[in-house]
């Protein structure tokens, strides 16, 4: 007697860049919310106590997880402070791909920051740029978080305007943006009271002003 085989499943269909959909399973979407809940946790400590008073085994205990399952996810307390910025340049480069194809580069930049700000908490934020700047590890980490956004930004408006001969102005426009987050990020240290999305149009107010 012949057994039949199974009927295959139909493969999945690709994505354009030739991938599969990016669809995060169970386990996946388990790890990702015990990664925030472990980022959630430190940067509660570091704001708390500080960065440098704050140990591994706080952040586990906080987290309400063992000191080995924190190396599952981060190999150091920086990396957690790295993981918080490279979440937000990334919530920063989704904006800039959702801005409309007739916004000018530069104002879809500005609008996209706009709209990334007001997700962010202004006290919060000046803590962690305080934090940053008072830990000589994380200021260098700093440094390279602003290449690695501005490359970011100038991928997103390069991709946004889908012009090939664009690169060079996406490149020069992400530059300026990223200047201007870095003012930004300075200004909330010496306690700027503007709300931050004023603070985003001040500023690109006068780098219009500039480029006249």
């Amino acid at each position: 007697m012949k057994v039949s085989k199974p009927a295959r499943k139909p493969a999945k269909p690709l994505s354009p860049g030739g991938k599969s959909p990016a669809a995060p399973g169970l386990r996946e979407r388990k790890q990702q919310q015990t990664r925030e809940r472990l980022k959630r946790a430190a940067m509660a400590l570091f704001l708390e106590r500080g960065f440098e008073a704050t140990t591994i085994d706080d952040i586990a205990t906080k987290a309400d997880m063992s000191r080995r399952s924190f190396f599952h996810y981060f190999a150091s307390k920086e990396d957690v402070v790295a993981a918080w910025q490279e979440d937000a340049a990334a919530a920063l480069v989704a904006e800039i791909l959702a801005r409309p194809a007739d916004e000018s580069m530069l104002t879809a930049a500005e609008n996209a920051i706009a709209a990334a700000v007001k997700r962010i908490d202004p006290t919060e934020a000046a803590a962690m740029s305080r934090l940053k700047r008072d830990n000589p590890a994380l200021r260098a980490r700093d440094q390279l978080k602003y290449e690695k956004l501005e490359q970011a930004l100038a991928e997103g408006l390069a991709q946004r305007s889908g012009r090939k001969s664009d690169p060079l102005k996406a490149r020069l426009v992400a530059m300026i943006s990223t200047g201007a987050m870095r003012v930004g990020g300075e200004s909330w240290i010496e306690g700027a009271r503007e709300k931050p999305e004023a603070f985003v149009k001040r500023t690109f107010d006068a780098i219009r002003a500039i480029l006249k």
